[in-house]
C-alpha cells in the first residue's frame, strides 16, 4: 500500500474539505490565556480556527492576578489595550518581605521586555483575550464541553473532538487536521490521547481570596518569603510563600503558593493556613473575614513540562496542559501565552507544507522549540524547588539574601526569567549561560 493511500490522503482530505460550521483548519480546546493566544495568532495568520470554551464568559479562575513584564509583552503582541483608562493597574516591581527585612525592587530595565507589570482580575482578563481572538477571526464557542477525541482509523491521529454544546448539551462533532489542547491542568483531551502527568516534575498549589482593603492601589506586587503558622503553642515555618496584590478596585488579592516537594504538602489544610496568615496581618489592612468578598479558592500549578510530549499525532499542548508553569515563581500566564504564540507559528508553517511527511516534520519542531526555549531554565527551577521545599533552607536564604540588594536584583531576574538574550548585562549573561548548559529534559 502506498503512502498516499495509507497516510497522506486521509489527512490531506480533512485539510481541504470545504469549511462548515463545525470544521476548520485548527481546533483549540480551552479559551484561557494559552488557548486565546494560540487562536489569535493563528487567525491573524489567515487560518480558520475554532476556539472551544467549556464555560461562558465572564468566568472565575484561581490566580494571583499579577502579571510580570514577560506577560505584559504578550498582551502588547496581541494588540490588547493595556492602558489605565482600559482598566489595567500597572505595577513597578516586586516588594519582598522576609527574615525581618523588606526590599523593594523595580522590574529590570531591558530591551526585550517593558519595565512594568500589570494587574487584572482573571474573570475579566480571560474574556479580554478571548474577545481579541474573536476580533482576529477565531470562531468562539462558549458552553462547549469537549469530550472524546476523534481518531483517524488509519493514522491514529486526532482529527477532531466530540462535544456537548450549549445549555441543551447538544452533541456536536468538530473536525480539523490539527488540535491544540489548551484545557488547563486537568486536560481531559491530553489524557484521552494517552498523555499523563510526569510524577518526577514539581506541582504547586495556589489558594487565594479577595478582601476590601485600603492597600488596593499598591503599585508593587508583594511577596512574603516566610509563611508562618501561628495557630499552635509554637510557631511553625511552612514551605511556601504568600502574596498580596492590590487590584486597584478597592480590593486586594491575597494568597499563598505551596510546592509538593515539601513533606507537609498533603497533611495541611492550606485554606486554613491562608486564614491564619491573614489574621496575623495588621488590622488596618482589612484582611479579616468580614471584608472577604469571595470564597477561598485553590488550583494546581503544573510545572516544568510535567506532561510530554508537547506534540503527538496531531495534538499540540500549550499552557498548563503541557505543564508550562515556571517552577521558580509559579507564573503561568506569560508561558501560556508564549507557548500559544510558538504553537501558532509552527502550525502556520506546517499547514503550508504539501505532504503529510513534511507537515509532521514541521509539527515535531514544536516540542524542540519549547525545550530549547525553556528546558534548561526549567531544570534549574526543578533544583531550586527541591531546595526551598525545606523551610529552614528558605529561612536562611531569606535572612541572608535580603540584606544584599545586588544579590536580590540578580534573584529577581532569575526567578522572573527577565533577561536580555543578547547585549544584556553581566547578570543576564550568567543567567542565560546557566540556562544553556543545564539539561533540557
Amino acid at each position: 500500500m502506498t503512502e498516499s493511500a495509507s497516510v497522506t490522503q486521509p489527512v490531506a482530505e480533512s485539510a481541504t474539505t470545504p469549511r462548515s460550521e463545525y470544521s476548520a483548519d485548527v481546533i483549540v480546546v480551552g479559551a484561557g490565556p494559552a488557548g486565546s493566544a494560540t487562536a489569535y495568532h493563528l487567525a491573524k495568520s489567515g487560518l480558520d480556527v475554532l476556539l472551544l470554551e467549556k464555560t461562558a464568559f465572564p468566568r472565575e479562575k484561581v490566580c494571583g492576578d499579577g502579571l510580570t513584564p514577560r506577560a505584559t509583552k504578550q498582551l502588547v503582541a496581541m494588540g490588547i489595550d493595556i492602558s489605565e483608562e482600559a482598566g489595567w493597574l500597572r505595577n513597578k516591581g516586586l516588594r519582598i518581605i522576609g527574615g525581618g527585612s523588606r526590599l523593594q525592587l523595580d522590574w529590570p530595565d531591558l530591551a526585550s521586555y517593558p519595565d512594568y507589570g500589570l494587574v487584572r482580575r482573571r474573570d475579566d482578563f480571560d474574556e479580554q483575550l478571548a474577545r481579541q481572538a474573536q476580533k482576529a477571526g477565531a470562531r468562539l464557542y462558549e458552553r462547549c464541553n469537549v469530550g472524546a477525541p476523534v481518531i483517524h482509523e488509519l493514522t491514529g491521529h486526532i482529527t477532531g473532538v466530540q462535544a456537548k454544546l450549549g445549555e441543551e448539551k447538544t452533541p456536536v462533532t468538530f473536525h480539523a487536521p490539527i488540535v491544540v489542547a489548551a484545557d488547563g491542568n486537568s486536560t481531559r483531551l491530553s489524557l484521552a490521547m494517552g498523555l499523563h502527568r510526569r510524577e518526577d516534575r514539581p506541582m504547586g498549589v495556589a489558594v487565594r481570596t479577595y478582601f476590601t482593603s485600603p492597600r488596593h492601589d499598591d503599585d508593587y506586587l508583594e511577596s512574603w518569603l516566610e509563611l508562618w503558622d501561628r495557630r499552635g503553642a509554637q510557631d511553625r515555618l511552612l514551605p511556601g510563600y504568600g502574596w498580596i496584590f492590590g487590584m486597584g478596585d478597592g480590593t486586594s488579592n491575597v494568597g499563598l503558593g505551596v510546592l509538593n516537594t515539601s513533606s507537609s504538602f498533603k497533611e495541611l489544610d492550606w485554606r486554613e493556613i491562608l486564614k491564619a496568615w491573614c489574621a496575623s496581618m495588621p488590622a488596618d489592612w482589612g484582611y479579616t473575614p468580614e471584608n472577604m468578598t469571595g470564597p477561598i479558592r485553590g488550583a494546581a500549578l503544573p510545572m516544568a513540562f510535567n506532561r510530554q510530549p508537547h506534540y503527538t499525532k496531531g495534538l499540540l499542548l500549550v499552557g498548563d496542559a503541557g505543564g508550562l508553569v515556571n517552577p521558580f515563581n509559579g507564573e503561568g500566564i506569560a508561558y501560556a501565552m508564549e507557548s500559544g504564540s510558538i504553537a501558532a507559528e509552527v502550525i502556520v508553517q506546517a499547514q503550508a507544507r504539501q505532504t503529510y511527511a513534511q507537515r509532521e516534520l514541521a509539527l515535531h519542531r514544536y516540542p524542540k522549540i519549547l525545550k530549547d526555549t525553556y528546558g534548561g531554565y526549567y531544570n534549574l527551577g526543578r533544583a531550586f524547588v527541591k531546595l526551598i521545599g525545606n523551610p529552614k533552607v528558605m529561612q536562611i536564604a531569606t535572612q541572608r539574601g535580603l540584606t544584599h540588594p545586588l544579590l536580590m536584583r540578580f534573584t529577581l531576574k532569575m526567578l522572573a526569567n527577565l533577561t536580555d538574550p543578547t547585549g544584556g548585562d553581566a547578570m543576564d549573561r550568567i543567567i542565560n549561560g546557566l540556562s544553556k548548559v543545564a539539561p533540557k529534559a
